[in-house]
C-alpha cells in the first residue's frame, strides 16, 4: 500500500523564474499547466519526474506579481529532494555556475545536504539519498523524488500525533525537530513555539499532501476526519483529494495516485497543453488569454523588465504587430481586460497595466476620498507617472508609443482621460469604457491640442455616474480629438455592445 508524500504545493509570484529553477535548474519535468480548479484564472504547473509519479511532484500555483507571504508555524517551511548521493558536488558546480547562493554540503541525520533558495525564497534542500525515481529523468544528477518536507508548529505533539493518520512513524528526535517517517521519506516536524504564524502569499508552500492509494481509502479517511474541518472529497481530474488542517493549522491533501497525468495528454507530451479545469469549459478562450505565459529552457521568449507599473503581455499566436494597452477598473488587475482586448483585436499583443493605488486595500489608478471625489494632486502624480512608464516600455520593449492603441474600464478608462489633458499627444487613439471627467481644474486645451487623437467614448444609459461624462466630452473634443461618444443600453458594467462598439471602431482606422 502507498504511502509518504504525493506532492507540495507552493505559491510563487513570477512564472518565468519559477519554470528556470524547477525545469531549468533542477531539470524537472513540467508534466502539467492547467487553471486552478479552485480559481481557473490562478495557472497551475506540476513539475516531477519523467511521468510525473506521485511521491515526485513539487506544483505552484500562480500568483503572478502577488503579495508575499511569511514562513510561520502552522506551515510546510521547506522542500527536500533526493538526489544521488554522489552528485552532491555535481549540484555544487552547477549552482555555483548559475550564481545561485547554496549552502553547504552539511550533514544532518546522515545524509549530505545542500540548502537552496527559489527565486521566490523557498528553501529546498537537495539531500543525496540513494532513492530511485519511478520514472527517471534524462538528467543523470536529476531529483529522483521528494525526500521530505519541514513543518513548523507550536504543538509538535499534536502534528505529530495527527500525522500518523497517513502511515507516518515516529524516528529519531534531534533538538527541537521530532522526525516522521513513511516507507519512501519523512515530514520533519519543527517545534516552533513562540515564532509568528505563517501569512498566505508567495514565496509561501501552502500544502504537503499524502498518497492514498485508492477512492475508497479517501473515503474513508474522510469519514475518520469527520470531526475536523476536512473537506468532501474533490475531484482534480489527475487524482481526487481532500483536504483538512492540522490542529496546529498547518494544511495537508490527501490524494490518490490515480489516474495520472497521462488522463489528458500523452506520456512523450506530458506538460505542453494548457488545460482548463471541466466546470470552467466555457471560459476556455478567456481563461488561455488570461493566464500567464512563459516559456520553457531552450525555448524562445521574450524578456520582461521591472519598470514603474506591474505589468503583462499577453502575446497572440500569429501576432499583427499592434499592441494595446490595457488599463483595469477598480479592484481589478493586469489581466482583466484581456478577454475583450481579444476579441476586439485577436492577433494584438496586450499590454496589460496595474493601478498602483492600493489604499483601498484593492487596486485603483488614483486615489479617492469618495465615490465621485477625488484626490487630484495624485491624479496629476500618477497620471506623470504613467507617461513616464509608456516611455520606458517602448525603449525597453522596442514598441512605437504613437502606434499604441489603448483601452480602459472605469478607474483606468478615467486615468487615460486625464493623461490625454495632462500630457497630449501621449495617446494617439484610445476606447473609454465608462469614463468620466476626473479633474476638477483641467488645462485649457485649443483645438490644435490634441489634433491626430481619437476616441471611442462609450457611456452607460444606466450608469450612475453619466452625468459626469459630458464634463470630459467637452474636453477632449474642444482641444480638437477626433471624438465618437455614444451612449448604450448599458449600466456601469461591460456588456456586449462595448465589444460590438469597439471592434467596429478598431477596424474603421
Amino acid at each position: 500500500m502507498p504511502t509518504g508524500i504525493h506532492h507540495v504545493t507552493g505559491i510563487t509570484r513570477r512564472v518565468q523564474a519559477n519554470v528556470d529553477f524547477y525545469a531549468g535548474f533542477l531539470g524537472l519535468r513540467l508534466v502539467k499547466r492547467t487553471g486552478g480548479f479552485e480559481d481557473a484564472e490562478q495557472l497551475h504547473l506540476f513539475y516531477g519526474d519523467a511521468l510525473g509519479s506521485p511521491g515526485s511532484l513539487v506544483t505552484f500555483l500562480v500568483w503572478e506579481d502577488g503579495a508575499p507571504g511569511r514562513v510561520g508555524h502552522g506551515q510546510v517551511a521547506e522542500i527536500a529532494l533526493a538526489v544521488p548521493p554522489e552528485s552532491i558536488g555535481d549540484w555544487l558546480t552547477r549552482a555555483m555556475t548559475a550564481r545561485l547562493p547554496v549552502e553547504g554540503p552539511l550533514r544532518e541525520r546522515g545524509e549530505t545536504v545542500l540548502r537552496l533558495k527559489d527565486p521566490d525564497g523557498v528553501i529546498v534542500k537537495l539531500v543525496g539519498a540513494g532513492l530511485p525515481a519511478a520514472a527517471p529523468l534524462p538528467d543523470p544528477i536529476a531529483p529522483t523524488r521528494l525526500r521530505g518536507v519541514t513543518v513548523l508548529t507550536e504543538q509538535p505533539a499534536v502534528t505529530r500525533d495527527f500525522l500518523t493518520r497517513f502511515g507516518y512513524r515516529p524516528g529519531a528526535a534531534e533538538g527541537a525537530v521530532q522526525r516522521m517517517e513513511s516507507d519512501t521519506d519523512v515530514v520533519d516536524i519543527r517545534d516552533a513555539t513562540g515564532f509568528f504564524p505563517g501569512i498566505p502569499g508567495t514565496g509561501i508552500l501552502d500544502h504537503v499532501a499524502f498518497r492514498a492509494p485508492d477512492a475508497d481509502a479517501l473515503r474513508r479517511m474522510r469519514l475518520a476526519l469527520k470531526d475536523t474541518d476536512a473537506t468532501s472529497v474533490h475531484d482534480r481530474k489527475y487524482f481526487l483529494s481532500l483536504y483538512v488542517r492540522e490542529p496546529a493549522g498547518t494544511l495537508l491533501e490527501y490524494a490518490t495516485d490515480a489516474p495520472g497525468f497521462t488522463v489528458d495528454e500523452a506520456a512523450e507530451h506530458l506538460g505542453e497543453t494548457l488545460f482548463v479545469p471541466p466546470h470552467d469549459a466555457a471560459r476556455a478562450e478567456d481563461l488561455r488569454v488570461i493566464l500567464p505565459q512563459f516559456a520553457l529552457p531552450g525555448e524562445e521568449r521574450s524578456p520582461m523588465r521591472d519598470l514603474h507599473f506591474i505589468h503583462r503581455f499577453h502575446r497572440p499566436e500569429n501576432p499583427d504587430g499592434s499592441t494595446i494597452v490595457l488599463l483595469h477598473g477598480t479592484g481589478g488587475n493586469e489581466s482583466d481586460l484581456m478577454p475583450l482586448a481579444h476579441r476586439i483585436a485577436p492577433n494584438a499583443t496586450l499590454l496589460g497595466v496595474r493601478g498602483r493605488s492600493t489604499e483601498e486595500g484593492i487596486n485603483r489608478w488614483f486615489r479617492r476620498y469618495d465615490a465621485v471625489t477625488y484626490d487630484q494632486a495624485d491624479i496629476r502624480a500618477e497620471a506623470e507617472a504613467f507617461a513616464g512608464f509608456i516611455d520606458e516600455a517602448a525603449r525597453a520593449y522596442a514598441l512605437d508609443a504613437k502606434a499604441l492603441t489603448y483601452l480602459g474600464y472605469s478607474n483606468g478608462a478615467n486615468l487615460l482621460g486625464a493623461v490625454m489633458q495632462l500630457h497630449p499627444g501621449l495617446i494617439g487613439r484610445v476606447v473609454l469604457l465608462r469614463a468620466v471627467q476626473v479633474l476638477e481644474q483641467p488645462p485649457a486645451l485649443d483645438a490644435q491640442t490634441l489634433a491626430g487623437s481619437r476616441v471611442l467614448m462609450l457611456t452607460g444609459a444606466r450608469d450612475p455616474f453619466a452625468r459626469m461624462a459630458p464634463a470630459l466630452e467637452h474636453a477632449l473634443q474642444g482641444g480638437g480629438a477626433a471624438l465618437d461618444a455614444r451612449t448604450i443600453a448599458a449600466g456601469h458594467e461591460l456588456q456586449p455592445d462595448d465589444l460590438t462598439a469597439a471592434t467596429d471602431w478598431l477596424a474603421r482606422d
